[in-house]
């Protein structure tokens, strides 16, 4: 016989709702340690006596477009972490969001540090020279601006999103790993370009760390596609 504090048909907790405590406490914590990551960052670049990047450089142009396309994955990843079932996919979307919103932190502190708006405007890419056969034509002072795209190759439409957030099951496994790869593979480009090419050390530095990190995600998620039975999606 039960005690009158412990009775027998006593409901047990709720999964999804301690999933979703979690998630919450872990999102919080991922923003403040971003911020605090963003806040130190700005220290090597105020002590090298460089230039302040400017409107229109690689440097503002990655921090600002990267912004954007890091708070998908974030979102993305929020919501196949409280609504994956293959534990594999949920440490996966952990990581991600984790790493993309620490990021996010650094990105935002230096735009902050060059007084540069946070978000950009007019469109997007435009910072990324046209490639040009010998490698060492860089454009006019205006041509990096003639490339500019109304959207990021990669990123999820609405009508994405709105069906990861409605899946259910598997499906959130399956749809999560299609869209976050693409999202991967979509950034590639703009993260090499600004390893090479950004003026501040510290900026190269993250985006050659975002290019090993993805592309070893990459192959992470295309295998645990194939292992689901499910291929990944072609370019946007």
């Amino acid at each position: 016989m039960a005690s009158p504090a412990e009775p027998a048909d006593a409901p047990a907790p709720s999964r999804p709702s301690q999933r979703t405590a979690l998630l919450v406490i872990g999102l919080i914590g991922a923003i403040a340690l971003g911020f605090a990551l963003g806040f130190l960052a700005r220290l090597p670049l105020e002590d090298n006596g460089a230039p302040v990047p400017e409107a229109g450089s690689v440097d503002v142009g990655f921090a600002q477009d990267m912004s954007v396309h890091h708070s998908q994955a974030v979102e993305m990843s929020a919501i196949a972490l409280a609504g994956a079932t293959d534990p594999a996919v949920r440490g996966l979307a952990y990581d991600i969001l984790t790493t993309q919103q620490n990021q996010l932190g650094q990105m935002q502190g230096w735009l902050a540090m060059w007084d540069q708006p946070a978000l950009p405007s007019g469109g997007y890419m435009g910072w990324m020279e046209a490639e040009h056969s010998d490698g060492h034509d860089h454009g006019s002072a205006d041509s990096g601006h003639m490339g500019s795209m109304s959207k990021m190759p990669g990123m999820a439409s609405s009508e994405d999103m709105a069906a990861l957030r409605q899946a259910t099951g598997p499906a959130v496994d399956v749809l999560y790993l299609q869209l976050m790869l693409r999202h991967h593979q979509g950034g590639l480009p703009m993260m090499e370009y600004a390893a090479q090419h950004a003026s501040e050390d510290a900026v190269r530095s993250l985006a050659q760390t975002m290019v090993d990190t993805q592309q070893s995600e990459s192959t992470v998620m295309t295998n645990m596609l194939t292992a689901k039975g499910a291929a990944p999606l072609p370019m946007n």
